[in-house]
C-alpha cells in the first residue's frame, strides 16, 4: 500500500514538474500592460504613458535564454498630461507621428540574474532611429499570469525627440525614464 502511494505521489510530482516546465507565457495582455515615462521640463518631473500597446511575447521560465518579445507602442495614443501636450508631442518636432506612428522594442537577449530578475537587452526604434537598450526586469508569476516589470533610461536626442528649439536640454532634459509592466498569459496550444 505504501509503495503504491509513493508511486502515485512520484507520478503526480513528475507530471506537475513537466507541465510547469512546459508552460510558455505567449499571449501579451495589452489591456493589463502599461508603458509609462517621466521626463523633466524646467526641472519639474512630468509623467505620461502610452495608451496603446501591441506585441508578441514568448517566455518559458525554464528556458529564459530562448525568450522573445516584440512590443509596439502607438505614438498617436500618447498621453503627455494634457490635450495640448499630446498635440505638441505628436508634431514634427517631437515624435512626428504622421511619418513614424509607432515605437518598437525587439529583444535580442534575456539573461537570468537569479531571484526572478533578468537583464533584457534589445533594439528600440523611434522616429526611424534604432538604439540598443538594456533593462533590468523582474518576473512575478501568479495564477497562470506572468508580470514583467522594469525600467530603463533613454536620451531623447538619440532618437531626435524634441528638435529645433526643443533640442535645448535646459528646458526639457535629455534623459527620459521609461517604466514597463507587461502582463502575459499562457495561451492554449493548438
Amino acid at each position: 500500500m505504501k509503495a503504491a502511494l509513493f508511486l502515485t505521489v512520484m507520478a503526480v510530482t513528475a507530471a506537475t514538474s513537466i507541465s510547469a516546465q512546459a508552460i510558455e507565457y505567449n499571449l501579451l495582455q495589452a489591456d493589463r500592460s502599461t508603458v509609462s515615462f517621466v521626463f523633466r521640463q524646467m526641472n519639474v518631473p512630468v509623467e505620461g504613458r502610452f495608451k496603446h500597446i501591441k506585441g508578441q511575447i514568448g517566455f518559458d521560465p525554464a528556458r529564459p535564454a530562448n525568450a522573445r518579445a516584440e512590443i509596439d507602442l502607438e505614438l498617436t495614443g500618447i498621453d503627455a498630461g494634457s490635450e495640448e501636450a499630446n498635440d505638441a508631442v505628436a508634431g514634427k518636432l517631437w515624435f512626428n507621428t504622421k511619418v513614424y506612428p509607432t515605437a518598437r522594442f525587439v529583444t535580442t537577449s534575456i539573461r537570468p540574474l537569479g531571484n526572478n530578475r533578468f537583464d533584457v537587452t534589445g533594439k528600440l526604434s523611434i522616429k526611424g532611429r534604432t538604439r540598443d537598450v538594456s533593462a533590468p526586469a523582474t518576473l512575478r508569476q501568479e495564477a497562470g499570469t506572468a508580470i514583467f516589470e522594469g525600467g530603463f533610461a533613454i536620451r531623447r536626442a538619440d532618437f531626435a525627440i524634441g528638435e529645433g528649439d526643443w533640442a535645448d536640454f535646459g528646458t526639457v532634459a535629455n534623459e527620459v525614464q521609461i517604466r514597463f509592466r507587461l502582463v502575459a498569459i499562457a495561451a492554449a496550444r493548438k
